[in-house]
């Protein structure tokens, strides 16, 4: 009992100029972050349709691309094999008969265009013998292949000018959504009366998005544009030649 008494005075006469503990640290919480497929969720939804519309652009563009190369690849390479056996072959008969082997070329399409209205002519041939409708068959057959390439062309070229219309006008739709969700800071701007970064960050975020969305659908399908129609060009200019080759050899045949 007498310990306890003498514990209780030592404590009472501590000293009172001792230093006391620290108080704990305050807990700081963080600043709420807004990641970007949460920026994209809390936007307008004009700015919503503008993303979505600019992805739907994308997808597409991005298909029309891969189909573009693959189906301009088959043709390039089907071309040049048969270009080759054309110049190997010594009759145009055996050319014919392997046209099945070439059905994605178009330079096959063109010869076998061609071939059948060189055979039209022939037939029509047999029953005259006047030199002027030997000319005037030859003239058939190089109408029949002009009409076989603008035919050709027109098929290579199918889908090319979407992505054109893709590059042109998905910046401007990525900047309609731009302005309005600058718009929409402006106006948070004056209901808050407050120009702090809390208060217009989530807009200008949301703009700056659809922006860069537009970009990302244009800039793919304006470069791949560009490409598709230098190589279409290049096809062109090979049935155009191949064209004038095969009509002179016609030419021959028709005054024999």
């Amino acid at each position: 009992m007498l310990r306890s008494l003498l514990s209780l005075i030592l404590v009472g006469q501590a000293d009172p100029a001792a230093p006391a503990s620290p108080p704990p640290p305050a807990v700081v919480e963080a600043a709420p972050t807004h990641g970007l497929w949460q920026i994209v969720a809390e936007a307008d939804p004009l700015v919503k349709l503008v993303m979505l519309l600019l992805f739907a652009i994308s997808v597409t563009s991005w298909a029309v691309i891969i189909h573009k190369a693959v189906a301009l690849g088959r043709a390039q390479r089907a071309s040049a094999k048969f270009l080759e056996l054309f110049w190997h072959s010594k009759h145009l008969d055996d050319v014919y008969n392997a046209l099945p082997q070439f059905s994605g070329a178009p330079l096959a399409q063109v010869f076998k265009a061609a071939y059948n209205e060189l055979g039209k002519v022939s037939e029509r041939q047999k029953t005259s013998q006047a030199n002027p409708y030997q000319l005037r068959g030859a003239e058939t057959v190089a109408r029949s292949l002009r009409r076989s390439i603008n035919v050709e062309m027109t098929e290579m070229e199918r889908l090319t000018p979407f992505l054109a219309t893709a590059s042109n006008a998905s910046p401007f739709i990525g900047l309609f959504g731009t302005v309005w969700g600058i718009m929409r800071a402006f106006q948070e701007i004056g209901i808050s009366q407050s120009t702090s970064i809390a208060t217009v960050g989530p807009y200008i975020s949301e703009a700056l998005i659809a922006t860069a969305v537009g970009l990302f659908a244009a800039i793919p399908a304006g470069i791949f544009y560009n490409y598709f129609v230098t190589r279409t060009r290049v096809l062109g200019s090979e049935m155009e030649n191949f064209s004038h080759d095969l009509l002179n050899i016609v030419e021959r045949h028709l005054t024999l």
